[in-house]
């Protein structure tokens, strides 16, 4: 990957976490909108969009964050398991589920209902096999579980400091940054190292041509 794309790459992901950020802020603090709105007052206005996108941006940092630290993980799970390492991740899937809905469902004392917290699990579960269907769709089936992996494990490890707050309106405005940053990246990153391929096996066979027309003219 060219230094061009890897920064082209990055402020694409720091764009969508800042816009995420920004569209998720009118569903869950629409409320501190209506202040402002009626009346309207500009500044106030303008202030709220900015704090969004800009708490948008900051989850865009800690989702590349998580992105290359799961690169590494993902290469040492590899080298450290080999063969086992699918199996790893998928009973390390498990346990990451099991802890999104016990731990804050114990920490609540029972004032939430715990079905809540089975379909905040279920929800993310869900994403992430979409996500990691498409990705195995368009690399190769070897590549579901390690999606998979990415999109619930290091997403929740990501979440963890919304997940520790009270109320639920800063794990929203948290995550959904992080499942739309961490998405575009694991889906991204395939098609600009095969462009890279596609791009380096040309210049190999444009190097290659002249020689043979060379021979020939000996010939």
């Amino acid at each position: 990957m060219t230094s061009r794309k890897l920064v082209n790459f990055l402020f694409k992901t720091f764009m969508i976490g800042g816009i995420t950020g920004l569209i998720i802020s009118f569903f869950i603090k629409s409320e501190d909108y209506a202040n402002y709105i009626s009346p309207f007052d500009f500044i106030e206005v303008l202030g709220l969009v900015l704090f969004f996108i800009g708490l948008g941006l900051t989850f865009s940092v800690v989702s590349m964050t998580g992105f290359f630290a799961y690169l590494f993980i993902h290469r040492m799970g590899l080298n450290l398991f080999r063969s086992f390492w699918p199996t790893v991740q998928v009973l390390l899937i498990a346990f990451v589920l099991f802890d999104l809905v016990y731990f804050p469902y114990q920490a609540t004392n029972g004032e939430v209902a715990v079905y809540w917290y089975i379909l905040m699990a279920a929800a993310l579960l869900a994403v992430g096999w979409i996500v990691a269907k498409r990705k195995a769709k368009e690399t190769n089936k070897h590549a579901f579980i390690p999606a998979l992996f990415f999109m619930v494990v290091i997403t929740t490890v990501e979440w963890v400091p919304g997940l520790q707050v009270e109320g639920t309106d800063y794990a929203w405005l948290m995550v959904a940054p992080l499942l739309a940053c961490n998405t575009y990246q694991l889906l991204t990153l395939h098609r600009i190292t095969k462009s890279d391929e596609a791009t380096q096996s040309e210049n190999q066979k444009g190097t290659k041509a002249p020689k043979k027309q060379a021979g020939a003219k000996k010939a």
